[in-house]
């Protein structure tokens, strides 16, 4: 098992190249929450299409995941719970009332056609991702479908029904003797937080708005318990924070947390909801704001799995992850759109970069100093980088992805090892349920989706122009 954090240079190492493992399903944008519902998958399809047209799929090794099976979903999730996930569908959920209450399915999390196979395909993709830097096949692993991290062991929240992030985690696990989660999405990471509160093995921080808002979770007081205190850090932050005041907590906290946990493997929820002018978000990053956590975050050079999550702006979320995956790449991108099949989404301008608004930041430089002294603390009472006991390697998880060259490799033997580093414990108090958002009128991103869009194919190569 490998202790990782043998490798962090100085932060001047991100213009190096990195070998990268992208993972895509081309069915994964025809899956559909309903009408009016915020959540769109199909955002995945159009950031896809960026990535071809900006010509970065040929610098990626380009793979279509396969499908989580039931028990790999089940090394986290209880198993009536994927029963129930497997089973429901639009025809039957009417007969399966209490069901749908006892896992909270049904408003936020509804049931769609093909809603299991949806949860197979991300899960797959993040559980792949792990694999592959577990292999050392690549140093940064890519899966925008990926970063579902409300998700809680029992029931579905938050548009979110498997935690593929703790999936991918406890594949990492596998190798690592540390991981670190970091979550920029607006919404705090409760899922994973919770699924990983009482070990010292994984170490998640979370920034996001806090204080009447969903869930509920992630006040600044929340620290972890027994074995994981103080490996659980919440950065707690209000309306209209910018680039400027957010990186003045994310780097000094993440620098420290890279030097005293240093962890063997990254992972990385990149939701783009956090962005300025995000449906349902109230801050005010821009896609160069928010890709700097990225670049920072790649600078240690210590494998990286790179997911989606949020984001409700669609046009805005295939930018941010667009350039973010460029960022992984060490590629610069020109700021002016290629043509494509969505490139009606992006006028009037077709840039690549937005401008953030002119709204009020609410958070104060007091409060910010605040904020960064009280975490800092918090990580000067944690040991040095706490070890674990030597254990023979448990098996890969068994889901050889499909490459686009076809050569055929299967890495992963059957796993029948489950790590129990979440343990047995009561859910954490203070679970707060969402209210549904009103639907709005609807847009042009909306009545594209309606149209069940036609199928984007996997592509290696820069496409004609």
């Amino acid at each position: 098992m490998e202790s990782g954090g043998n490798s962090l240079p100085s932060c001047g190492a991100d213009g190096v190249k990195r070998k990268v493992s992208y993972f895509y399903d081309p069915e994964v944008g025809n899956y559909y929450y309903g009408q009016g519902h915020p959540m769109k998958p199909h955002r995945i399809r159009m950031t896809h299409a960026l990535l071809a047209h900006y010509g970065l799929l040929q610098h990626m090794h380009v793979l279509k995941p396969n499908p989580a099976r039931d028990k790999d979903l089940c090394r986290f999730h209880a198993d009536d719970y994927v029963s129930f996930l497997r089973s429901i569908t639009p025809e039957t959920q009417q007969e399966q009332l209490r069901q749908l209450k006892r896992f909270n399915v049904g408003e936020d999390c509804p049931v769609f056609d093909g809603l299991y196979s949806f949860c197979q395909t991300y899960a797959g993709g993040s559980v792949g991702g792990a694999v592959k830097l577990n292999h050392g096949h690549c140093d940064i692993a890519v899966n925008w479908a990926g970063g579902l991290h409300h998700a809680k062991k029992c029931e579905a929240s938050g548009f979110c029904y498997v935690n593929d992030i703790v999936l991918a985690i406890l594949e990492l696990l596998k190798v690592h003797e540390r991981v670190l989660y970091v979550d920029i999405d607006i919404h705090h990471g409760d899922g994973v937080e919770e699924a990983f509160y009482t070990t010292d093995r994984v170490m998640t921080v979370s920034f996001h708005k806090f204080g009447d808002y969903f869930p509920g979770t992630g006040d600044i007081r929340d620290i972890g318990y027994a074995k994981g205190k103080y490996y659980s850090l919440n950065v707690p932050l209000d309306d209209g924070i910018d680039d400027e005041s957010y990186q003045s907590l994310f780097k000094p906290i993440m620098g420290k947390v890279m030097e005293i946990f240093r962890p063997g493997a990254v992972v990385l929820q990149c939701g783009a909801d956090s962005l300025s002018g995000d449906r349902l978000g109230c801050f005010n990053l821009s896609i160069k704001g928010h890709a700097e956590c990225v670049k920072f975050m790649r600078s240690f050079n210590v494998p990286l799995l790179l997911l989606g999550g949020g984001g409700y702006t669609i046009r805005n979320v295939a930018r941010c992850w667009c350039y973010e995956t460029g960022v992984a790449l060490g590629i610069d991108l020109d700021d002016k759109m290629p043509q494509h099949e969505y490139y009606e989404y992006f006028g009037p301008d077709y840039t690549l970069h937005v401008a953030p608004s002119n709204m009020e930041n609410k958070n104060s430089r007091h409060l910010l100093e605040d904020i960064r002294s009280k975490l800092l603390d918090n990580l000067s009472k944690l040991q040095h980088a706490p070890s674990v006991q030597f254990q023979e390697r448990p098996p890969d998880t068994d889901l050889p992805e499909v490459e686009e060259d076809h050569d055929g490799e299967e890495e992963r033997s059957d796993p029948d090892f489950d790590m129990d580093v979440y343990a047995e414990r009561k859910p954490l108090p203070g679970r707060v349920k969402s209210e549904f958002p009103e639907p709005e009128a609807k847009d042009m991103e909306e009545i594209k989706e309606d149209e069940n869009n036609r199928e984007v194919e996997l592509k290696c190569s820069e496409p004609p122009a």
